[in-house]
């Protein structure tokens, strides 16, 4: 099969370069077209793209982008439009998950670019969401406006399928011409996201390209980087260093580098009558894109004195992950991944001969999980499914190892009773923790989330305030001052 990515206004398919990327294995192979741009071509499109939103995306207001946009997601939705059903059938073989996961997932996700959604992203970072439209009151007194940048540079990743499109859809919003970099490991569905947009309204497709370059490259990276006003970028920190490195000085850069989430579970949250639920919940969110996303739990605290012993639980949790890879096979691993797990799982079982840790679980399997009954730094797990689940005697001391890895903390799973929610939450906080949650809903951040404790929306825009001196002074120069 073969299919083309990137969304170009106003270059022809014949004068672009065409990279090849090659996903699958075996009768299943997908090829993707990407577009590889020279130094004239990426000159030529970031001005277009620019001039293009300065002379219709400025003009829109945030109301009409976000019908634009329920409109392409409503389509996406529907299982019956083609881009859907390609969907469904292609991004199992280009990222290996299952395919019941990615379409479920899909919708999962999907479902939070709606109307109603985008209008709390709005509310969530602004308290006048019209501050991009028009100059709005102040209560300090005066007026004040948002403006997004002239032009975004997205560099994504997309270890999650669709992950692009949240930082995609927030660009738009606050009305910024906009570049998206494909990610190599899944480069469709933004490509698909843009061409909606661009069906719906032709004008709005004018002021947005999605297009790909070969990570790094000393030769056309930097010349992509000094077009941009402001770079959002995904990937490792190496990555974003690199990245920061090459940008002029004068560039807004906005980095979410690799981040690591867990779990904890309070001794009243371990009753007989919930134990098992909880547990299948926690699986979900291990299983759910073979933990791939920064909000995925790797390793999980568990309070002893429940009704549910520590070991019982993990026992329950290992059950459960053993019946999601029956329904949901975890996608084939690279050899490097294949190296990393096998050397974590040699290592768990090394230390099983000295201290006594359960390791549940079989190479073949997918999944592993593992008991400590003494408390340990948080460490990353090798992925891949594969959980750590630590007793402790009091969440506290978990939380007070956690406060040593801060940078690099980001959701926390948390099952307790209401008033331990809040205690725990004030102290997560205090550790570095920038989002509490649900188990089974770990991998499902709410609409308007504030990914790693940042602003989705204000972080892209600058403002511009009219003091309320200058409003008075401008009243004795009115015609009917005299």
């Amino acid at each position: 099969m073969k299919e083309v990515a990137g969304h170009l206004p106003g270059l022809c398919a014949s004068e672009v370069q065409w990279h090849t990327l090659r996903f699958g294995q075996g009768s299943e192979i997908v090829e993707v077209d990407v577009p590889a741009l020279d130094e004239a071509q990426i000159i030529a499109l970031t001005a277009r793209v620019r001039a293009n939103a300065r002379a219709y995306l400025h003009q829109l207001s945030v109301a009409q982008i976000i019908t634009i946009i329920d409109e392409a997601v409503a389509r996406l939705l529907d299982r019956t439009h083609p881009l859907r059903i390609k969907a469904e059938k292609l991004l199992p073989i280009v990222t290996g998950y299952d395919a019941d996961m990615v379409r479920l997932g899909l919708t999962g996700y999907l479902k939070t670019f709606r109307q109603p959604q985008l209008k709390r992203f709005l509310a969530e970072d602004f308290a006048h969401p019209q501050m991009l439209d028009d100059f709005q009151p102040r209560p300090k007194g005066g007026f004040a406006r948002a403006f997004g940048p002239e032009l975004l540079l997205h560099i994504w990743a997309g270890n999650v399928p669709g992950l692009p499109l949240w930082s995609l859809i927030c660009g738009l919003l606050v009305k910024a011409g906009t570049i998206g970099k494909l990610p190599g490991n899944e480069p469709l569905m933004a490509s698909w996201f843009a061409q909606l947009l661009a069906e719906i309204d032709p004008q709005l497709g004018a002021c947005l390209a999605v297009v790909w370059w070969q990570g790094g490259s000393a030769e056309t990276e930097p010349t992509w980087l000094r077009q941009a006003d402001v770079v959002l970028a995904y990937g490792g920190n190496n990555t974003l260093a690199a990245i920061q490195q090459r940008l002029p000085v004068t560039t807004r850069f906005l980095p979410h580098g690799h981040k690591i989430s867990v779990g904890l579970v309070a001794a009243s949250a371990l009753n007989t009558r919930q134990g098992a639920e909880l547990a299948r919940r926690v699986a979900y969110d291990v299983m759910r894109y073979d933990q791939a996303g920064c909000y995925s739990p790797q390793m999980l605290f568990v309070e002893r004195g429940g009704a549910v012993s520590s070991d019982e639980f993990a026992a329950y949790i290992a059950h459960e992950l053993a019946a999601l890879a029956r329904k949901h096979p975890r996608r084939p691993l690279a050899i490097e991944e294949m190296n990393s797990l096998a050397a974590w799982r040699n290592g768990e079982e090394m230390r099983a001969l000295a201290d006594g840790r359960t390791l549940y679980g079989h190479p073949t399997d997918g999944w592993a999980v593992v008991i400590v009954a003494q408390a340990e730094a948080l460490l990353p797990s090798a992925l891949g499914r594969t959980l750590k689940v630590v007793a402790v005697d009091a969440l506290e001391e978990a939380i007070q190892a956690l406060a040593q890895q801060r940078q690099v903390l980001q959701t926390a799973g948390v099952a307790a009773t209401p008033a331990e929610l809040f205690r725990l939450s004030a102290l997560l906080g205090q550790a570095g923790v920038t989002r509490i949650t649900a188990f089974g809903d770990m991998t499902s951040p709410e609409a308007g989330w504030h990914h790693d404790g940042r602003f989705s929306l204000l972080d892209l825009v600058t403002i511009t305030e009219i003091e309320q001196g200058a409003e008075a002074a401008a009243e004795r120069f009115a015609p009917y001052a005299d």
